[in-house]
């Protein structure tokens, strides 16, 4: 048997001998893409360019579409791009590069939205003291720990998964190297240590679920003992769209983690795969604008600065 680190890299295959479909996922993933791209760049560029937004609710916000950003930028136009040259050949250290962003993107965003969920804590359960806790220094620390995480985690995930041998055929079958199907190119059980971290990043992402839910415990208690109907639904509306994504994007990774791993995949796992790496950076710019009148106005102004540029 071959050891592949020595050879040239692997060759993602999706939906092999059929070049109708591949063309179609290429289509559909472009749609997503620009969606994505569009929606985020609006974000960042609002929360940017508004002084109105330039607090540490929009502060985050702007980082969660920038991580948003990469986690699809790291898979998606490398697919595109495969399924129009109907190619999937990639290099061995491309695929360390595609392994190490997207667990990167992956853990720091997931820190992002659990630092998001502290802010909300504070400023629905402690308003009084809200600037003084969530000041400057603490908001940029905070948004340090989160890049620091998912820092730690891919190197982790990415020289954990490279150290081990792998034997031939170096077929993986999806859009992009998942860490999944390169275990299952492992010549033996030098695997383990792989399981180790990922169990370990396991944990650490249930401690931050665990430490979203306790947040959002005590602001719904909060919320619901405020005595106006209108500021409750202010509360609501700036808690709600956050915790609408932290549950599209942990559901979709659980979902992804916990399914039994198949030697022939399906579409089905197609479709898996796409939902936790496609979808929650394609509709987290829609839950954030849908209902927040502050974002639905900065964006406004954007367009109109936007228009008034080329009239100009």
């Amino acid at each position: 048997m071959t050891n592949l680190t020595t050879m040239s890299g692997f060759l993602l295959v999706t939906f092999a001998g059929n070049p109708e479909i591949e063309l179609l996922q290429a289509s559909l993933f472009l749609v997503f893409y620009l969606v994505a791209l569009t929606g985020n760049m609006l974000i960042i560029t609002a929360t940017s360019i508004d002084h109105s937004l330039h607090s540490p609710m929009y502060f985050f916000l702007k980082h969660l579409s920038f991580w948003d950003l990469c986690y699809i930028t790291t898979t998606v136009p490398r697919s595109i791009c495969n399924s129009f040259m109907h190619s999937g050949n990639i290099s061995l250290w491309e695929c360390i590069l595609q392994c190490f962003a997207l667990t990167f993107s992956g853990c720091a965003e997931f820190a992002m939205l659990t630092v998001m969920s502290y802010d909300r804590y504070v400023a629905i359960c402690f308003p009084l003291r809200y600037e003084i806790i969530m000041d400057t220094s603490t908001c940029a620390h905070l948004v340090l720990a989160a890049w620091t995480s998912g820092l730690i985690f891919g190197v982790m995930h990415t020289a954990a998964t490279f150290s081990i041998h792998f034997c031939g055929p170096n077929v993986i079958h999806q859009f992009f190297c998942d860490i999944t199907q390169l275990l299952k190119l492992s010549c033996s059980n030098d695997y383990i240590p792989e399981l180790g971290v990922s169990a370990f990043v396991s944990l650490a992402s249930f401690v931050c679920f665990i430490f979203i839910g306790l947040s959002y415990t005590h602001i719904f208690t909060t919320v619901l003992r405020m005595p106006s109907a209108e500021g409750r639904a202010k509360a609501f509306s700036t808690c709600l769209p956050h915790l609408c994504v932290v549950i599209l994007f942990f559901s979709t990774g659980i979902f992804e983690f916990l399914r039994p791993t198949s030697d022939s995949p399906t579409v089905l796992d197609f479709l898996l795969t796409v939902l936790y790496t496609v979808v929650p950076p394609t509709f987290n710019p829609m839950i954030y604008s849908l209902k927040n009148k502050a974002m639905k106005t900065a964006l406004r102004k954007v367009f109109k600065e936007r228009k008034l540029c080329l009239i100009c």
